[in-house]
């Protein structure tokens, strides 16, 4: 068990997460909310619960104007979906409760891409490795910074599955529907550089300069901020993500894994034992 993380909310009182921590800068209206799952840093269902909750307390929250999503783990933003738990929830037949974990992760996807409150830009902060759900979780926020060495992609193919919390519905809309079919199904890793070029990176930093290119970010976004969060209502709402939508996708990715063979699961087994060799 890793040591307990203690943080102030905005109104002085005092909760504790375990796979969070919180830093706000009241002079820029900034909360850096950073990552650290255990035993992997992979979205566990604590780490959504503590994430739905810190959107609890945002949306009360008119003093907080940006959010950025980071990671405390060297050269890891998220590995994606907790595979262990699919594991376990496929191997004992329990749909009902794969169901409500991806429940969850949609939820998050809709408080991150709808600003929270609808007044907070929220941003990505990639640093790392970010794949699967992990990748899906950055794409949701408003503004995904990115630096030069990131590694980006969906490997959920590769076990024969899809990613199904989000992926599709927001590449679509971000760079069409053919180059985000292309990035799904290749389940390839791209650099950032390349996220950039296809218009899925909205800014692309140098190693070890992304926290600046964040405080760059406001510095610009602040002096237009009205008009900023006007057109990205406004564009939510020409061309809109619902809850409804991303759950419809959720049931056909939970049916999928409920199909998948023995040869599939084997795989996920792998993947999981290469994320717990590479986090020690």
């Amino acid at each position: 068990m890793m040591e307990q993380q203690r943080r102030p909310n905005l109104n002085n009182e005092v909760h504790a997460y375990h796979n969070l921590n919180i830093c706000y800068e009241e002079e820029l209206g900034l909360a850096w909310m950073y990552m650290n799952a255990s035993p992997r840093p992979c979205f566990t269902p604590e780490l959504v619960s503590e994430i739905l909750d810190w959107c609890d307390i945002l949306t009360h929250q008119e003093r907080v104007q940006y959010v950025v999503a980071g990671s405390q783990v060297p050269g890891i933003f998220n590995l994606g979906g907790d595979l262990n738990l699919f594991l376990e929830l496929i191997g004992r037949g329990d749909r009902d409760a794969l169901m409500h974990y991806v429940s969850m992760c949609n939820e998050m996807f809709m408080r991150n891409y709808n600003g929270i409150n609808g007044n907070i830009t929220t941003i990505s902060l990639v640093q790392g490795d970010t794949l699967g759900g992990g990748f899906e979780c950055a794409i949701s926020s408003e503004v995904l910074i990115a630096e030069r060495s990131a590694k980006m992609g969906l490997p959920d193919i590769l076990f024969n599955l899809f990613p199904g919390a989000g992926a599709y519905n927001q590449l679509s809309r971000k760079i069409g529907m053919a180059a985000a079919e292309r990035l799904v199904l290749s389940g390839r890793l791209y650099s950032a550089e390349e996220m950039f070029d296809l218009g899925v990176v909205d800014v692309l930093a140098e190693d070890g300069e992304g926290r600046q290119a964040v405080y760059d970010y406001i510095k610009k976004e602040s002096r237009l901020r009205n008009g900023y969060r006007a057109f990205r209502k406004a564009k939510r709402c020409c061309n809109s993500i619902t809850y409804e939508e991303l759950m419809q996708t959720s049931r056909i990715w939970v049916d999928t894994a409920f199909q998948l063979d023995a040869r599939d699961l084997r795989m996920m087994e792998r993947l999981v034992k290469r994320q717990t060799q590479r986090v020690g």
